[in-house]
């Protein structure tokens, strides 16, 4: 199609909405900022960048925003039993995109530019997953894994690990450190998630704020 963005035909999306939002005391997928659950939010934003862009989540929990899931295979195991889920899809599904862009449903700051760049810069990495550095470390809920990378992963996971970065190191992993990202993060809070109500609550202020 004229005028289409190659790399949403090279990489798929992935929005992770397993888990059960217990710091947070109800779900945060279906929380609302300017009107728009985050998992909706999420979901536009990542298909802006990726096609297709699909949920993992327990079927049928969000047919009510028009998304339907995927079910985490190993369901109340973490994230990075999500992100494998992913990648197995993927594999199984037999797409010709070779590259996966994850994420937490719970990002609110991230932005397309940032995003694109993320995904331009997977398409011409060898490793096997392309990963932003922040302050606190890696950020591997904003990033993209090949779906080569599921066989190593599981085989991590079924020996016992459960922290992400832990099983990035049975991985080819490239990193991107903050000179690379800053320009997209002005305002210090683009890997800033909503692990609490009262985090939903500030970051809603924020973003009505600068809507305003």
């Amino acid at each position: 199609m004229h005028g289409e963005n190659p790399t949403r035909r090279s990489a798929q999306g992935y929005v992770l909405a397993g888990g059960g939002s217990t710091r947070f005391g109800r779900d945060k997928a279906l929380v609302e900022i300017d009107g728009v659950a985050m998992l909706l939010r999420m979901h536009t934003l990542l298909s802006a960048v990726v096609q297709p862009v699909n949920v993992i989540a327990p079927p049928l929990r969000y047919a009510a925003l028009g998304l339907a899931s995927t079910r985490d295979r190993w369901e109340g195991q973490g994230p990075l039993a999500g992100i494998i889920t992913a990648l197995l899809a993927s594999r199984e599904s037999g797409s010709a995109a070779k590259w996966n862009l994850i994420v937490g449903c719970d990002m609110p700051f991230l932005t397309q530019e940032w995003l694109s760049c993320l995904v331009e810069r997977s398409l011409a990495s060898g490793a096997q997953v392309v990963a932003p550095r922040s302050a606190q470390g890696l950020e591997p809920l904003c990033a993209c894994w090949q779906t080569s990378a599921a066989t190593k992963l599981q085989n991590t996971f079924d020996g016992g690990v459960r922290k992400i970065t832990e099983a990035m190191k049975s991985l080819a992993t490239e990193v991107v450190d903050e000179g690379d990202w800053k320009r997209f993060d002005t305002a210090g809070r683009l890997f800033w998630n909503m692990n609490t109500a009262a985090d939903f609550h500030e970051a809603k202020r924020i973003l009505e704020a600068q809507r305003a």
